[in-house]
């Protein structure tokens, strides 16, 4: 990892330390939520047995407000989607996958943040983002073809000196929900509230640029 990477990492780690439980985990439910779109725009390989209505659930239930029914309907949706055959075979993911999977993971590790609350589990699954928007650039990077957005993305990253258009990207749309937590209730759930939903509409919007450039990937033969 360069410097500016683990700088980022710093200031993010510093920004949840700042936060109490509560934005904490609205934070996780946020980082979550920027690869909601991802997951769910692909069909799921039908041999995992996993169904998309379930993972869907799962966005929905963790920005829930917090409590113990919201906590134990989700706990027992996790253990439900861990009955399926994904969790006992044998898997060679594609990149879109690679994706989906992943994210999977980062629900089962919103899970844990319910059982164990704190900064170390929220983190896990912020930094998850951040790995994955990272991967991400990597492997536009990597491409044989030059990417539609390309130079659009050379702008944005030439305002911000920054390298990594995706994982720059993720982390301003990090900040910017971070910026806002404070503000918000946190006996409510993140969609039960009118500046909730728009941090989580800020995610979706990451998401779905995030979706095109996978299905480019995808289409492109990476």
């Amino acid at each position: 990892m360069d410097q500016k990477g683990r700088l980022k990492d710093v200031v993010q780690i510093e920004r949840l330390v700042d936060l109490k439980p509560a934005y904490q985990r609205q934070a996780a439910v946020l980082a979550l939520w920027r690869w909601r779109a991802p997951v769910l725009a692909f069909e799921l390989d039908a041999e995992w047995g996993v169904d998309q209505a379930a993972l869907e659930s799962l966005f929905r239930l963790a920005a829930s407000p917090a409590g113990e029914q919201s906590d134990h309907a989700y706990r027992r949706a996790i253990a439900e989607l861990c009955t399926a055959p994904l969790f006992t075979s044998e898997v060679d993911p594609d990149t879109v996958q690679l994706f989906q999977l992943e994210t999977i993971s980062s629900l089962l590790a919103f899970g844990e943040l319910l059982d164990r609350p704190g900064v170390d589990e929220a983190e896990r699954v912020v930094e998850s983002s951040a790995g994955l928007a990272n991967y991400l650039d990597d492997l536009v990077e990597g491409s044989f073809y030059s990417h539609p957005s390309q130079e659009a993305h050379r702008q944005y990253l030439a305002d911000l000196a920054s390298e990594g258009y995706f994982g720059s990207r993720n982390f301003a749309v990090e900040f910017a929900c971070h910026g806002v937590l404070r503000a918000l209730p946190d006996s409510v759930g993140l969609l039960d509230s009118s500046t909730g939903r728009e941090l989580l509409a800020l995610c979706e919007d990451f998401g779905e640029e995030l979706v095109t450039t996978m299905l480019w990937l995808r289409t492109t033969g990476h």
